[in-house]
């Protein structure tokens, strides 16, 4: 078996760095309020992957925890950047794919929590879209 392909990503100001396995389970653009304050965006594009798959590499003492115990947002405390979310009980990352220096093998297949997209944002590619997340 092939070994996947290790990914870099990092954070605005390059003070932390990950890597994770260009292996992911599925990759999704979110609407809900709740990723577009923390994006400052319209919507976020992540790829989900099992939180072993992925390695901070540099900087792991300036990272800025935002969440609960088990489910929270990594972002780089010195600029800000959403590097990751922690997810489904803590098995799952959530990596924002803008952080992604390579280029994945994946590409956002559906958009999900667009009952509560941004009233001036238009879709306007031919992916799936959800109200909710599909189940």
């Amino acid at each position: 078996m092939t070994k996947p392909k290790k990914l870099s990503g990092k954070c605005l100001c390059g003070a932390v760095q990950y890597q994770v396995d260009d292996d992911f389970a599925y990759a999704l653009n979110c609407h809900c309020s709740n990723c577009r304050r923390t994006t400052g965006s319209a919507f976020k594009s992540f790829a989900g992957i099992k939180i072993d798959r992925l390695k901070l590499i540099k900087g792991a003492e300036n990272i800025l925890n935002y969440g609960d115990d088990v489910n929270y947002d990594h972002h780089c405390g010195s600029c800000g950047s959403l590097l990751y979310s922690v997810v489904r009980d803590g098995e799952y990352a959530h990596v924002t794919m803008g952080t992604l220096v390579d280029t994945p093998s994946i590409r956002p297949n559906a958009h999900i929590f667009v009952g509560s997209k941004a009233p001036w944002h238009e879709i306007t590619d031919d992916l799936p879209q959800f109200d909710e997340l599909p189940t």
